[in-house]
């Protein structure tokens, strides 16, 4: 299946390589190249390159590139997970993702991989089961390496691995039994000028943290699970008995995990918590323009809106922007014509607002009135679907379980 696997960081250098059926040499990659310099953003290389001999497959992430290898038509979402996972379990290992702490880690990095796929093939993706055959690096197991001149190798197979929950390790105790569940919505929609919602989609993670002693069996009902559309599932969850009763039952991993992924179509949108008031005037007589523009909440149910970001692709014949914002920071880009707003957390007793003037080029041509805004926001305990919220018949669940 896969070959090998190239990590490439944002300067288009090989930083680490991994072999497994057969050793695939660097230049295959001049094929990447050359579609990351057609592309004009890291985000845009097309996933899927094929080459005359091999295909490649890729995923961005974190400023790095890992480019998978294969030789042979397979599914190629198969491909990108296994690259996705790959990335999770050195998140979920080092605390980040990066390539100085690759370097650092690079020993560990090479046992990973090698225990993740046998002969090109994956074997043992799951978190708990990695860290009982390669240990975590720590600071005292590092000194203790050195030393002695051991490895983070485990001593002995996994009891995981062989039983018919691999993701789940045997003989998991705690003093404290406890299982968390976080709901993570982000919604992406396109709302023109005068307010009304064009399109708009909701995509939904629902991430766990159980710490339960024993082998747990839990099930998880909901209110009404049609509102869910397009859910993708951990392999812990029995598909069978979703598909009948529209009930999630699983036996859990041992710590960190993300049970399930859902999209929540337009039909059932509610309103956008946001709103943005904007005025963008250019005069035909002379070089310059009035900019102005405003922020504010609309049906949050009493939360705070926070983590807001606006930015606006401004036309070409912008020279430059002299802007005064009443909170937050601004920067403009004279180069890629980008304004970016850094404006935080919303005062709904004070609107944040940025107003200005516009320089426009010399002779240049009036430009549009209306350019693109994008705006970023973040809402803490508000699920923006209205699948949780009390007020409305939607996901409320129930949990119920056993363990020993």
């Amino acid at each position: 299946m896969i070959h090998s696997l190239f990590l490439i960081n944002s300067s288009g250098d090989i930083f680490l390589e991994k072999h497994w059926k057969s050793v695939v040499s660097r230049s295959v990659c001049d094929y990447f190249f050359e579609a990351q310099e057609r592309a004009t953003e890291a985000e845009n290389v097309p996933p899927v390159i094929p080459t005359p001999h091999h295909y490649l497959l890729s995923v961005y992430r974190h400023k790095i590139f890992f480019v998978a290898v294969i030789q042979t038509e397979v599914p190629p979402l198969f491909v990108i997970e296994f690259l996705h996972r790959v990335v999770d379990t050195f998140q979920d290992y080092f605390g980040v993702c990066s390539e100085p702490v690759i370097k650092d880690n690079v020993v560990v990095v090479y046992e990973v991989l090698e225990e993740m796929l046998d002969n090109g093939f994956p074997l043992a993706t799951e978190s708990n089961i990695l860290k009982e055959l390669i240990k975590p690096p720590t600071i005292l197991r590092t000194v203790v390496n050195t030393i002695t001149g051991s490895t983070n190798v485990g001593d002995q197979l996994p009891t995981g691995q062989l039983s018919v929950v691999p993701w789940r390790r045997t003989g998991v105790k705690y003093t404290n039994n406890e299982a968390y569940f976080d709901v993570v919505e982000e919604i992406d929609a396109i709302i023109d000028k005068s307010g009304s919602t064009i399109t708009a989609e909701i995509q939904g993670v629902i991430d766990a943290c159980v710490k339960l002693t024993g082998m747990p069996d839990l099930t998880l009902s909901f209110m009404n699970p049609r509102l869910l559309d397009d859910v993708s599932f951990h392999p812990c969850v029995r598909f069978k008995r979703w598909e009948s009763e529209r009930i999630l039952s699983f036996i859990p991993p041992d710590g960190n995990f993300r049970l399930l992924s859902y999209h929540v179509s337009a039909q059932n949108l509610v309103a956008i918590p946001v709103y943005v008031k904007h005025n963008i005037s250019f005069r035909d007589s002379t070089s310059l323009g009035r900019f102005e523009i405003t922020v504010g909440p609309k049906q949050t149910m009493g939360k705070t809106i926070e983590g807001v970001i606006v930015t606006s692709q401004m036309p070409k014949g912008v020279l430059n922007m002299s802007l005064s914002p009443s909170q937050g920071t601004h920067t403009f880009d004279p180069v890629t014509k980008m304004l970016s707003w850094d404006v935080g957390k919303i005062n709904p007793q004070k609107l944040p607002s940025l107003k200005g003037t516009v320089s426009l080029q010399a002779g240049a041509s009036r430009p549009d009135e209306n350019p693109t805004i994008n705006l970023q926001f973040k809402i803490q305990q508000l699920a923006i679907s209205g699948l949780f919220t009390p007020h409305k018949p939607g996901l409320f669940w129930t949990l119920q379980g056993s363990w020993n």
